[in-house]
C-alpha cells in the first residue's frame, strides 16, 4: 500500500519554502490570464482549424470547438478549486498526490510530461509552417529538407524551441512580459481575421453545414475512433459523429488553462488570482475560436483549406496576399507564446516530481539569480527541440489530447475526494454543484477520449507502461515519503 501513500496539502505547501527549491512569486491575475490566452489561442486557430474541417467536421468545426469548450469549462471549475486550495507547482500531479496517493500522482505527472512535451513540439512544427508560408510569400523560400510539409529535419521548429528555452531560464517575469507583448499582437491579428474575413464570406461554403457522413480511409483500422471500434459502428468522417471526433482533436486547442495551474507557486495571491486566470482565459478564447472557425470555412470551401496554414492561405485564395502575410506574422507571434508556456508548465511539473525524489532531485535546483528550475528547463528544451525537428504534426497531436483528457478526469475525481477527506481546508473558490459538475466533467472527458483513434490509445498505453517501469525501478524506492514518511492528514 506504500504506492498509495498521500502527501498532505500542508506538506506540499511547506516544501515550497525550501531555499534551494523556492520559486519567485511574481505573477498577478492579469499575468495568469494573459498566460492562459497566450497558450490557448494558438494551434487551434492557426493550425488545426484547416485540418479538422477538411478531414473530419466540415463547416461544423465551429460546433466542435464549442463542444470541446463545454468539456473544458467543467474541468476548469475543478482546476480552479484545486489550484487555489493547493497553490503548489505541478498542477494535476500535486493535486493527485494530495488525494489519490504517490503512484497515481506519478502516473498523472508522467502523463503531463508527455502532454506538454509533445504539445510544445506540435506547436513548434506549426510555427515553422507559418514561417515557411511567410518567407515564400516574400520570395525567400526555405530549403524543402529543412522546412515545409515533409522536411528531413525541421530546423526552424528546433531553433524557436531553443530560443524560448533561454527566455524561460532567465526568469518568470521576463517570460510574462514577452508573453504580454506577443499576445497583444496575436489577438489584434485574430480580430483582423474576423473583421476582414466577413467581407469575403460565401454562403455556399456553409452548405451543408454538417456534411453527410462518409466512409473514408482516414478513419479505418487503427485510425478509427475507439468508440466506433468498440460498438461496431461503421468508420465514418463528417456527420454528427465527425463533429464529436473533431472535438476530440481540437480539444488540443484548449489545454492552456491547466498550464496556468502549474504556475500556482509563482503567483502572488493564488487564492484569488488562479481562478480568475483559469476561467477568464478560457471564456475569451472560446469566443475567438468559434468566431474565427466560422469565418475561415465561410471564405473557402472546407475541402480546399490548407492544413499547414489555413488562415493565411484562405486569404490568399481570395486574393488578399497582404492579409495573408500579416496573419503569418500574427501566427508566428501567437504560436511562439504557446510553445513557451507549454514548456514552462512542463518544467514546473517535472520540478515538483524531482522535488519529491520521484525523479533525480538534483534537477530541481533553482537558479540563484533567476529563480527558475534551470536544469530541468534546459534538459526539456533540448528534448523538445529534437522532437520538433523530427516528428510530424499529425502523428502526435492526438497523443497530446488523450494525455490532457486523462489529467482532467483525475483532477475532477480528486476534487470530490478532497471534499470528503479534508472538508476543513479553506477554499477561496469552490466548484459549484459537487459532485454533479465533476461527474459530468469525467463523463465528457471519457467520451472525447473514446473518439480518439485506436493507435493513439496504443501509444498512450505504451507511454504509461514506460512510466510504470521507471516508477518501480527508481521513484518508488527513492521517494521522500519512502525515506522519511511525512505527516498525512
Amino acid at each position: 500500500m506504500s504506492m498509495f501513500r498521500v502527501k498532505s496539502v500542508e506538506q506540499s505547501i511547506l516544501d515550497t519554502e525550501a531555499p534551494e527549491h523556492r520559486l519567485k512569486k511574481e505573477l498577478t491575475a492579469l499575468d495568469l490570464t494573459v498566460f492562459g490566452i497566450g497558450v490557448i489561442v494558438g494551434t487551434g486557430i492557426f493550425v488545426l482549424t484547416g485540418r479538422v474541417a477538411k478531414e473530419t467536421a466540415g463547416p461544423a468545426v465551429a460546433l466542435s470547438f464549442a463542444v470541446a469548450a463545454v468539456v473544458c469549462a467543467l474541468a476548469a471549475l475543478c482546476y480552479a478549486e484545486f489550484a487555489s486550495t493547493v497553490p503548489v507547482a505541478g498542477s494535476a500531479y500535486t493535486f493527485s498526490f494530495a488525494t489519490l496517493g504517490e503512484f497515481p500522482a506519478w502516473i498523472i505527472g508522467w502523463d503531463l510530461i508527455l502532454e506538454m512535451m509533445l504539445g510544445a513540439a506540435v506547436v513548434a512544427v506549426g510555427w515553422s509552417g507559418y514561417l515557411t508560408s511567410l518567407l515564400e510569400s516574400l520570395g525567400m523560400p526555405l530549403p524543402a529538407a529543412l522546412a515545409g510539409e515533409a522536411p528531413v529535419f525541421n530546423l526552424p521548429a528546433a531553433i524557436i524551441v531553443l530560443v524560448l528555452t533561454a527566455v524561460l531560464v532567465m526568469g518568470i517575469k521576463l517570460s510574462s512580459w514577452l508573453n504580454l507583448v506577443v499576445v497583444a499582437i496575436k489577438v489584434a491579428v485574430i480580430l483582423l481575421v474576423i473583421v476582414a474575413g466577413l467581407f469575403f464570406l460565401n454562403a455556399e461554403n456553409y452548405r451543408p453545414f454538417i456534411p453527410p457522413a462518409v466512409s473514408t480511409p482516414a478513419v479505418e483500422g487503427l485510425s478509427a475512433p475507439l468508440i466506433q471500434v468498440l460498438f461496431g459502428i461503421t468508420p465514418v468522417a463528417f456527420g454528427v459523429i465527425g463533429v464529436f471526433s473533431a472535438a476530440a482533436i481540437v480539444f488540443f486547442a484548449y489545454i492552456g488553462f491547466d498550464v496556468v495551474a502549474t504556475a500556482a507557486e509563482e503567483t502572488r495571491n493564488p487564492q484569488r488570482d488562479l481562478p480568475v486566470g483559469i476561467l477568464s482565459s478560457l471564456a475569451v478564447c472560446t469566443v475567438l475560436y468559434v468566431a474565427v472557425s466560422l469565418v475561415v470555412v465561410g471564405m473557402q470551401p472546407y475541402r480546399e483549406l490548407s492544413e499547414a496554414a489555413p488562415l493565411a492561405d484562405a486569404f490568399k485564395a481570395v486574393g488578399q496576399t497582404w492579409a495573408a502575410s500579416l496573419i503569418s506574422v500574427g501566427a508566428l507571434a501567437g504560436l511562439t507564446t504557446v510553445v513557451m508556456i507549454l514548456m514552462l508548465g512542463q518544467s514546473r511539473v517535472m520540478f515538483a516530481m524531482c522535488r519529491d525524489n520521484l525523479l533525480p532531485r538534483g534537477l530541481a535546483r533553482v537558479h540563484a539569480r533567476y529563480g527558475t528550475p534551470y536544469r530541468i528547463t534546459i534538459l526539456l528544451g533540448a528534448v523538445v527541440a529534437v522532437l520538433a525537428g523530427l516528428v510530424p504534426l499529425a502523428t502526435i497531436a492526438e497523443l497530446v489530447n488523450i494525455g490532457t483528457l486523462f489529467a482532467f478526469v483525475v483532477v475532477s475525481l480528486a476534487v470530490v475526494i478532497l471534499r470528503r477527506t479534508r472538508p476543513d481546508l479553506p477554499r477561496s473558490f469552490r466548484t459549484p454543484l459537487v459532485p454533479l459538475v465533476p461527474v459530468l466533467s469525467v463523463l465528457a472527458c471519457l467520451y472525447l477520449m473514446l473518439n480518439l483513434p485506436v493507435e493513439t490509445w496504443l501509444r498512450f498505453l505504451a507511454w504509461m507502461l514506460i512510466g510504470v517501469v521507471i516508477y518501480f525501478g527508481y521513484g518508488h524506492r527513492r521517494s521522500r515519503l519512502a525515506e522519511r514518511p511525512l505527516k498525512t492528514w
